[in-house]
Protein backbone atom coordinates (compact mmCIF):
# COMPACT_ATOMS: atom_id res chain seq x y z
CA UNK A 1 0.00 0.00 0.00
CA UNK A 2 1.29 3.48 -0.89
CA UNK A 3 1.06 4.90 2.62
CA UNK A 4 3.19 6.81 5.09
CA UNK A 5 3.82 4.80 8.26
CA UNK A 6 5.16 6.18 11.55
CA UNK A 7 8.11 4.23 12.94
CA UNK A 8 9.06 3.70 16.60
CA UNK A 9 11.20 6.85 16.86
CA UNK A 10 8.45 9.11 15.51
CA UNK A 11 5.73 7.40 17.57
CA UNK A 12 7.64 7.98 20.80
CA UNK A 13 7.87 11.74 20.22
CA UNK A 14 4.60 12.24 18.33
CA UNK A 15 2.63 13.70 21.22
CA UNK A 16 5.46 16.10 22.06
CA UNK A 17 5.91 17.33 18.51
CA UNK A 18 2.11 17.66 18.10
CA UNK A 19 1.49 19.21 21.52
CA UNK A 20 -0.35 22.17 20.04
CA UNK A 21 -3.04 19.81 18.78
CA UNK A 22 -3.73 18.71 22.37
CA UNK A 23 -4.52 22.26 23.54
CA UNK A 24 -8.13 22.57 24.78
CA UNK A 25 -8.99 25.31 22.28
CA UNK A 26 -8.00 22.91 19.47
CA UNK A 27 -9.15 19.58 20.86
CA UNK A 28 -12.45 20.51 22.51
CA UNK A 29 -14.18 21.85 19.36
CA UNK A 30 -13.02 18.75 17.49
CA UNK A 31 -14.59 16.43 20.04
CA UNK A 32 -17.73 18.58 20.24
CA UNK A 33 -18.37 18.26 16.48
CA UNK A 34 -17.74 14.51 16.52
CA UNK A 35 -20.17 14.02 19.42
CA UNK A 36 -22.82 15.88 17.41
CA UNK A 37 -22.29 13.65 14.37
CA UNK A 38 -22.16 10.34 16.26
CA UNK A 39 -25.91 10.50 16.75
CA UNK A 40 -26.36 6.85 17.78
CA UNK A 41 -23.28 6.85 19.98
CA UNK A 42 -20.68 4.90 17.99
CA UNK A 43 -17.62 6.04 16.03
CA UNK A 44 -14.72 4.50 14.14
CA UNK A 45 -11.50 6.50 13.78
CA UNK A 46 -9.31 5.74 10.80
CA UNK A 47 -5.62 6.24 11.72
CA UNK A 48 -6.38 6.53 15.43
CA UNK A 49 -2.71 7.17 16.24
CA UNK A 50 -1.89 7.79 19.89
CA UNK A 51 -5.54 8.44 20.77
CA UNK A 52 -5.46 12.25 20.83
CA UNK A 53 -9.13 12.41 19.78
CA UNK A 54 -10.43 8.88 20.34
CA UNK A 55 -9.77 8.87 24.08
CA UNK A 56 -11.56 12.15 24.95
CA UNK A 57 -14.37 11.20 22.56
CA UNK A 58 -14.75 7.89 24.40
CA UNK A 59 -14.73 9.77 27.71
CA UNK A 60 -17.73 11.74 26.42
CA UNK A 61 -19.78 8.54 26.22
CA UNK A 62 -19.25 7.65 22.57
CA UNK A 63 -18.37 4.02 21.84
CA UNK A 64 -15.12 4.37 19.85
CA UNK A 65 -13.06 1.86 17.88
CA UNK A 66 -9.92 2.55 15.89
CA UNK A 67 -7.86 1.34 12.94
CA UNK A 68 -4.13 2.13 12.97
CA UNK A 69 -1.39 1.14 10.54
CA UNK A 70 1.54 1.74 12.90
CA UNK A 71 1.79 -0.71 15.82
CA UNK A 72 4.18 1.77 17.46
CA UNK A 73 1.52 4.50 17.50
CA UNK A 74 -1.06 2.04 18.85
CA UNK A 75 1.35 1.00 21.60
CA UNK A 76 1.68 4.62 22.72
CA UNK A 77 -2.10 4.91 22.87
CA UNK A 78 -2.48 1.73 24.92
CA UNK A 79 -0.29 3.22 27.65
CA UNK A 80 -2.83 5.99 28.31
CA UNK A 81 -5.78 6.05 30.71
CA UNK A 82 -9.04 4.99 29.09
CA UNK A 83 -7.36 3.13 26.22
CA UNK A 84 -8.89 -0.14 27.41
CA UNK A 85 -12.25 1.24 26.23
CA UNK A 86 -11.04 1.88 22.66
CA UNK A 87 -10.22 -1.34 20.78
CA UNK A 88 -7.77 -0.86 17.91
CA UNK A 89 -7.32 -3.05 14.83
CA UNK A 90 -3.82 -2.92 13.34
CA UNK A 91 -4.03 -2.47 9.58
CA UNK A 92 -4.51 0.05 6.81
CA UNK A 93 -7.59 2.22 6.69
CA UNK A 94 -8.18 1.47 3.00
CA UNK A 95 -9.03 -2.19 3.52
CA UNK A 96 -9.03 -3.21 7.21
CA UNK A 97 -12.52 -4.09 8.43
CA UNK A 98 -14.11 -4.01 11.86
CA UNK A 99 -17.01 -6.43 12.22
CA UNK A 100 -19.71 -3.91 13.00
CA UNK A 101 -21.37 -0.69 11.80
CA UNK A 102 -21.01 2.84 13.17
CA UNK A 103 -22.93 6.10 13.01
CA UNK A 104 -19.69 8.01 12.40
CA UNK A 105 -16.38 7.26 10.71
CA UNK A 106 -13.77 10.02 10.88
CA UNK A 107 -10.28 10.73 9.57
CA UNK A 108 -8.55 13.88 10.82
CA UNK A 109 -5.33 15.93 10.96
CA UNK A 110 -4.53 15.59 7.22
CA UNK A 111 -4.21 11.81 7.42
CA UNK A 112 -6.05 11.15 4.13
CA UNK A 113 -2.88 12.57 2.56
CA UNK A 114 -0.79 9.74 4.06
CA UNK A 115 -2.15 7.61 1.23
CA UNK A 116 -0.09 8.71 -1.75
CA UNK A 117 -2.20 7.40 -4.65
CA UNK A 118 -5.67 8.35 -5.75
CA UNK A 119 -6.65 4.67 -5.88
CA UNK A 120 -5.91 4.20 -2.17
CA UNK A 121 -7.72 7.41 -1.22
CA UNK A 122 -10.78 6.23 -3.13
CA UNK A 123 -10.57 2.93 -1.25
CA UNK A 124 -10.70 4.81 2.07
CA UNK A 125 -14.09 6.26 1.14
CA UNK A 126 -15.36 2.83 0.11
CA UNK A 127 -14.15 1.34 3.39
CA UNK A 128 -15.78 4.15 5.36
CA UNK A 129 -19.11 3.60 3.60
CA UNK A 130 -18.86 -0.13 4.32
CA UNK A 131 -18.65 0.61 8.07
CA UNK A 132 -21.49 3.14 8.23
CA UNK A 133 -25.07 2.65 9.29
CA UNK A 134 -27.78 4.05 6.96
CA UNK A 135 -27.67 7.82 7.29
CA UNK A 136 -24.24 7.66 8.94
CA UNK A 137 -21.54 10.30 8.55
CA UNK A 138 -17.99 10.22 7.22
CA UNK A 139 -15.84 13.19 8.29
CA UNK A 140 -12.44 14.26 7.00
CA UNK A 141 -10.27 17.14 8.25
CA UNK A 142 -7.51 18.04 5.79
CA UNK A 143 -5.44 20.99 4.67
CA UNK A 144 -6.24 22.76 1.46
CA UNK A 145 -3.36 22.41 -1.05
CA UNK A 146 -0.93 25.28 -0.57
CA UNK A 147 0.88 25.11 -3.89
CA UNK A 148 -0.03 28.74 -4.59
CA UNK A 149 2.19 29.76 -1.67
CA UNK A 150 5.36 28.41 -3.33
CA UNK A 151 7.49 31.35 -4.53
CA UNK A 152 7.85 31.54 -8.30
CA UNK A 153 10.78 29.46 -9.49
CA UNK A 154 11.12 27.58 -6.18
CA UNK A 155 10.46 23.90 -5.51
CA UNK A 156 8.89 24.37 -2.09
CA UNK A 157 8.19 26.57 0.89
CA UNK A 158 9.00 26.88 4.58
CA UNK A 159 5.72 26.30 6.41
CA UNK A 160 6.99 26.50 9.97
CA UNK A 161 10.09 28.14 11.45
CA UNK A 162 10.36 27.77 15.22
CA UNK A 163 13.22 27.41 17.67
CA UNK A 164 12.61 23.66 17.96
CA UNK A 165 10.96 22.88 14.64
CA UNK A 166 11.71 23.70 11.01
CA UNK A 167 9.30 22.41 8.38
CA UNK A 168 9.72 22.56 4.61
CA UNK A 169 7.20 21.37 2.03
CA UNK A 170 8.36 20.50 -1.48
CA UNK A 171 6.05 19.84 -4.41
CA UNK A 172 7.81 16.98 -6.15
CA UNK A 173 5.12 15.46 -8.40
CA UNK A 174 2.55 17.92 -9.70
CA UNK A 175 0.84 15.34 -11.92
CA UNK A 176 0.44 12.82 -9.10
CA UNK A 177 -0.30 15.61 -6.58
CA UNK A 178 2.48 14.38 -4.31
CA UNK A 179 4.32 16.67 -1.95
CA UNK A 180 7.04 15.87 0.57
CA UNK A 181 7.01 17.25 4.10
CA UNK A 182 10.45 17.59 5.73
CA UNK A 183 10.85 18.21 9.46
CA UNK A 184 13.82 18.95 11.70
CA UNK A 185 12.73 18.82 15.35
CA UNK A 186 14.52 19.21 18.67
CA UNK A 187 12.89 16.90 21.21
CA UNK A 188 14.32 16.53 24.72
CA UNK A 189 17.81 17.37 23.54
CA UNK A 190 17.64 15.15 20.46
CA UNK A 191 17.55 16.29 16.83
CA UNK A 192 14.99 14.27 14.90
CA UNK A 193 14.68 14.51 11.13
CA UNK A 194 11.62 13.13 9.40
CA UNK A 195 10.56 13.30 5.76
CA UNK A 196 7.50 11.71 4.20
CA UNK A 197 5.39 11.96 1.03
CA UNK A 198 1.75 13.06 0.99
CA UNK A 199 -0.87 13.26 -1.72
CA UNK A 200 -2.71 16.56 -1.57
CA UNK A 201 -6.33 16.45 -2.63
CA UNK A 202 -8.85 19.14 -3.53
CA UNK A 203 -12.36 19.32 -2.01
CA UNK A 204 -14.02 18.66 -5.37
CA UNK A 205 -11.95 15.50 -5.78
CA UNK A 206 -12.98 14.32 -2.32
CA UNK A 207 -16.63 14.89 -3.25
CA UNK A 208 -16.20 12.67 -6.29
CA UNK A 209 -14.59 9.96 -4.14
CA UNK A 210 -17.58 10.17 -1.80
CA UNK A 211 -19.98 9.93 -4.74
CA UNK A 212 -18.24 6.77 -5.95
CA UNK A 213 -18.77 5.31 -2.46
CA UNK A 214 -22.48 6.19 -2.48
CA UNK A 215 -22.23 9.20 -0.16
CA UNK A 216 -23.24 12.83 -0.62
CA UNK A 217 -21.80 16.02 0.86
CA UNK A 218 -23.73 17.20 3.90
CA UNK A 219 -21.56 19.97 5.37
CA UNK A 220 -18.21 21.66 4.79
CA UNK A 221 -16.58 24.16 7.15
CA UNK A 222 -13.37 26.12 7.29
CA UNK A 223 -12.62 24.70 10.74
CA UNK A 224 -14.02 22.94 13.79
CA UNK A 225 -16.00 26.00 14.91
CA UNK A 226 -18.09 25.63 11.73
CA UNK A 227 -16.62 28.79 10.28
CA UNK A 228 -17.33 29.34 6.56
CA UNK A 229 -14.88 27.93 4.03
CA UNK A 230 -13.38 30.85 2.09
CA UNK A 231 -10.52 31.62 -0.27
CA UNK A 232 -8.44 32.48 2.79
CA UNK A 233 -9.04 29.11 4.51
CA UNK A 234 -6.04 26.82 4.97
CA UNK A 235 -7.95 23.65 5.83
CA UNK A 236 -11.47 22.27 5.80
CA UNK A 237 -13.69 19.85 7.66
CA UNK A 238 -16.05 17.99 5.33
CA UNK A 239 -18.91 15.65 6.20
CA UNK A 240 -20.56 13.20 3.82
CA UNK A 241 -23.58 11.03 4.52
CA UNK A 242 -24.76 7.60 3.44
CA UNK A 243 -28.36 7.24 2.21
CA UNK A 244 -30.93 6.93 5.01
CA UNK A 245 -32.63 3.61 5.63
CA UNK A 246 -35.67 3.07 3.43
CA UNK A 247 -38.71 2.23 5.55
Amino acid sequence: MAATTWNKEIAEVYDVTSRGMFEPDVLNPTVDRLVELAWSGSALEFAVGTGRVALPLSARGIEVCGIELSPHMAKMMRSKPGAENVPVAIGDMASTEVARKFSLVYLIFNTIMNLTTQKEQVAVFANAAKHLEPGGHFLIEVALPQIHRVPEGEAGRVFTLQDDHVGIETFDDLLGQVTWSHHWMEVEGRLIKHSAPYRYVWPAELDLMAQLAGMTLKERWGGWHKEPLTQASTNHVSVWQTPPEVV
